[in-house]
């Protein structure tokens, strides 16, 4: 498992498609709060026929809110590019000169047996030129994941290529939408993601083989407004959670501050936490009733759920 806090502190990943042209100064007035990170997407969200304009909209944002840090302070949200290529990847860093400092790293669609080498390579060519670690984030959504005679070899078989990159690979993420349009579902704002037995399914495949030393990311929520739209928002939240995912793609400002509420860590958890992380293992018994007398508390079997606690409590707070 992952043990350290920045692999759990993407927190809702805000999308914007990059040739938004007020992106650059909404992050530079704060306009979106101070806890979230940003996703500039270049592939689904940009028509093919305008993807070098979009690129040219991108790099002038960047550099607007690169030249901005020079002259005042501002929470600057981790950035990510979502590319549709793996040349784009290397093409972009370079264009963006001075400001390639404000790139977290890079968000890999549609990962898959088919680009995963082109796009591994491509990092780890990156890497070996910056200062400072450009993480990957692949998405997990191609009907690659979908056949059930070969979807475990194709969630081994892609792991095993990530294995070389591990400390690169800051989330793993799904794609729930992609993969519910491969079947022509789409969910209403009162019922979750995880009632869609196919796409629960593959989730729990990922989850299985990834969650064990990866932080893997929540689907995003398509309802930002209307009825019921919160409510359902923070049900899918908790149902994430309960189910092994960390964080939440997010398409609308709305959506931020829920996922960050939901995050949070009850006081009671986080205690109990601290409490199993400084058991004194000198001690005869690793077995105890919790601090509040509710529940069991044992060292060797609570270890890595204390943990992941307090890395989300780092991130999120408590309440």
């Amino acid at each position: 498992m992952n043990n350290q806090a920045i692999y759990y502190s993407v927190g809702p990943l805000l999308y914007c498609p990059a040739d938004n042209t007020s992106i650059a100064a909404s992050i530079c007035s704060q306009k979106f709060g101070t806890k979230f990170s940003l996703a500039l997407c270049l592939e689904d969200t940009i028509n093919d026929n305008f993807v070098q304009e979009a690129e040219n909209l991108l790099v002038s944002s960047i550099n607007t809110i690169y030249e901005a840090r020079q002259r005042r302070e501002f929470f600057l949200p981790k950035i990510f590019i979502r590319v549709r290529t793996p040349e784009q990847m290397k093409s972009l860093s370079q264009r963006f000169g001075d400001s390639n400092e404000l790139i977290t790293g890079y968000i890999i669609p549609k990962f898959s047996p088919a680009n995963a080498d082109s796009y591994l390579r491509q990092l780890a060519d990156i890497n070996s030129g910056s200062a400072a670690v450009k993480y990957a984030m692949p998405i997990y959504e191609s009907a690659a994941i979908v056949d059930l005679r070969s979807r475990y070899d194709v969630l081994y078989g892609l792991k095993e290529k990530l294995a070389a990159v591990e400390s690169w690979i800051l989330n793993i993420r799904v794609g729930g939408n992609d993969l519910s349009h491969l079947f022509g579902f789409r969910r209403e704002s009162n019922e979750s993601i995880h009632q869609l037995t196919p796409i629960a399914n593959i989730f729990g495949d990922i989850i299985t083989v990834y969650g064990m030393d990866y932080v893997v990311s929540g689907p995003v929520w398509e309802y930002y407004s209307g009825t019921n739209w919160e409510k359902g928002l923070r049900k899918e939240i908790r149902e994430d959670r309960l189910n092994g995912f960390i964080g939440k793609t997010v398409i609308h400002p709305n959506q931020i501050p829920i996922v960050n509420d939901e995050y949070k860590v009850s006081q009671k958890n986080y205690e109990a936490a601290l409490h199993i992380l400084n058991w004194n293992t000198k001690e005869d018994s690793f077995v105890s009733g919790s601090l509040t007398g509710e529940r069991m508390d044992e060292y060797k079997t609570h270890f890595n759920w204390a943990r992941k606690i307090c890395f989300l409590a780092e991130y999120y707070g408590t309440i």
